[in-house]
């Protein structure tokens, strides 16, 4: 793994502290290890494991109905399980942030991971949320900043697809 494609869950973390982006639901992936272990030891933020991803949807309305900001990151392959869910915050006029490593893109070895990896922008696209798709490791902070900026000032749904280039093609029996 390259010092980029570590470092991309640094600078997502110190945009999720300029922010004051205090609550992080999630379903754990292993593209999001480094950025979850990162939020789990700051003191000043919560990190909330998630049994499905659309559960993430109402916590973070809640959120931002109460005063304070979250974000839910999640694979490509949780995607499909918010599509009704984003219903929520659009009918609010609440800001949804959301993180999704993806699936199903570059390298992919597991023809599961395939269907729901090409559907997630479409599928999101069509219930409004605004995609960021970003393949580069160096873009990551400054593409996750930019969708915040806009989710939250603009009080829409936003999500950034960090694509299966900067997470890294697993094999079968890779962690």
């Amino acid at each position: 793994m390259s010092i980029a494609a570590a470092d991309w869950s640094s600078d997502v973390f110190r945009v999720l502290q300029a922010r004051t982006i205090t609550t992080v639901c999630t379903v754990p992936d292993g593209g999001l290890t480094r950025l979850l272990k990162l939020v789990e030891a700051e003191p000043l933020m919560r990190l909330v494991t998630l049994s499905i991803e659309q559960e993430g949807i109402g916590i973070a309305t809640g959120c931002w109905l109460a005063g304070s900001r979250a974000l839910i990151a999640m694979q490509s392959s949780g995607v499909g399980n918010c599509i009704n869910a984003l219903g929520l915050p659009t009918a609010l006029r609440a800001p949804c942030l959301m993180l999704v490593t993806m699936r199903g893109q570059w390298g992919e070895f597991n023809p599961w991971q395939v269907p729901m990896g090409q559907a997630t922008p479409p599928a999101l696209e069509a219930v409004g949320v605004k995609c960021f798709p970003v393949d580069k490791a160096e873009e990551v902070g400054e593409t996750f900043a930019a969708a915040a900026d806009m989710a939250f000032n603009s009080r829409v749904s936003a999500a950034v697809l960090v694509g299966q280039r900067v997470i890294g093609a697993k094999g079968f029996g890779q962690k």
